[in-house]
């Protein structure tokens, strides 16, 4: 049969059921998502058990949905593509399951694909639709949203396969998931990322002064651990701040994040300054009238100048922080273009202070649309389609890999 070049990419990682058909990896005919925001900030977060419920409510008319903007027919795919992990272990079930029916029944191949690779293609889709000139390889892309903070050093092998190699990762709370924490600690809504962004602009990003400590290497915990078994005489030197190269491994500086002390640091800040009665007040008035929404003047006026500043601040010290890491991965590794997506690539002082560095350094720098930073299944089906060229299908009994990496560690 004559190859069409469409893949149908499903997408149920969390909490968005999502379905897109997509031709060559470069062409979104369509690109449908059922959210379930609504229901999950009723409880500050995502409920996994509702988030499955649902997914099994809007699997069917989604994908009905998306094909039918798409104007084909299901006969007329290449091949089915599904979120094989990370994620929610229900919620990727619902979607792989349903997958795999719909390839066996039209006898068309599955293929699986990482969640976090589908963010990374995002970019690459929407870049290849613009015909701009494809960057130069290595790339780094840094993969940020509520579940996920990660950079990879990305390239692409002769086959069209991609290659990734994880260079930095989150040791504890995303930089999303931070904001969600510091938004319900302040009284804000869910998800908390779209109420900080709005806000922070009327707030002076220095009036509270956060730091992020340098996180150690492995080799260098372990050296000082020798140290001081040795009788801790000598004090190992502080680690050199000046990026390493690949080759090195020993000595290269540390690029992971760590991100659950802002929600500390703001929590002793409004117990220290007496802030307790006025986030009651806002959280009361928010629960009381869902039309409020981030950055309209009734949602500015519920917060006083201290909490804007504190805002403006904690929002200030994360987006420095993942920059800093960002580039100073790029510089250490030879990146020749930066990628930034994810949730919270959607994120405006990130995008501005990001566009300034990259254009400070001569570096080529991508975001997504602000359709394609959210879970979607069009880069579901853009990141299938090298497999699909490669031939690399799922095999019958594949699952749900809640935990699945991307890439070489």
């Amino acid at each position: 049969m004559r190859s069409t070049g469409l893949i149908l990419g499903v997408e149920s990682s969390c909490d968005e059921t999502a379905a897109a058909v997509v031709r060559t990896g470069d062409e979104a005919l369509s690109n449908v998502v059922a959210s379930q925001m609504a229901l999950h900030a009723n409880y500050g977060g995502v409920v996994p058990e509702l988030a499955s419920r649902e997914h099994l409510r809007n699997i069917v008319p989604v994908v009905r949905e998306a094909v039918a903007q798409a104007g084909v027919s299901l006969s007329d795919l290449d091949a089915i593509a599904v979120t094989e992990g990370p994620g929610l272990a229900g919620a990727l079930l619902v979607g792989i399951t349903y997958a795999k029916a719909l390839s066996f029944g039209l006898g068309k191949p599955l293929i699986a694909v990482n969640h976090l690779e589908g963010h990374i293609h995002a970019v690459l889709l929407e870049a290849r639709q613009k015909a701009e000139a494809p960057m130069e390889f290595p790339l780094l892309a840094l993969v940020v949203s509520g579940g996920h903070t990660h950079l990879y050093l990305a390239e692409q092998a002769a086959n069209e396969m991609w290659n990734y190699r994880n260079v930095g990762r989150t040791v504890d709370d995303a930089a999303g998931e931070a904001y969600d924490k510091v938004a319900k600690l302040l009284g804000l809504g869910y998800p908390g990322g779209p109420w900080i962004d709005a806000l922070a602009p009327h707030g002076n990003p220095r009036a509270v002064p956060f730091a992020f400590g340098q996180i150690k290497t492995r080799a260098a915990k372990a050296a000082h651990a020798e140290q001081n078994s040795a009788g801790g005489m000598h004090r190992l030197p502080p680690i050199a701040m000046k990026p390493q190269r690949i080759g090195h491994p020993k000595f290269e500086q540390s690029f992971d994040f760590s991100f659950s002390g802002i929600k500390t640091a703001v929590r002793r800040y409004v117990e220290t300054h007496h802030m307790r009665a006025g986030i009651e007040y806002r959280h009361a008035a928010l629960a009381a009238d869902a039309s409020i929404r981030p950055g309209s003047p009734d949602a500015v006026k519920l917060c006083n100048p201290q909490t804007l500043d504190l805002i403006a601040s904690c929002q200030h010290a994360v987006v420095g922080n993942l920059l800093r890491q960002t580039f100073a991965a790029a510089e250490s590794f030879g990146a020749r273009g930066v990628i930034v997506s994810g949730g919270v690539a959607a994120n405006r002082e990130l995008r501005r202070r990001f566009q300034a560095e990259a254009d400070r350094r001569g570096l080529p720098i991508a975001f997504p649309s602000l359709a394609l930073s959210t879970d979607n299944a069009a880069m579901i089906a853009a990141a299938a389609w090298p497999k699909f060229v490669a031939q690399n299908f799922a095999p019958e009994d594949l699952g749900a890999t809640p935990q699945l990496r991307l890439g070489a560690q």
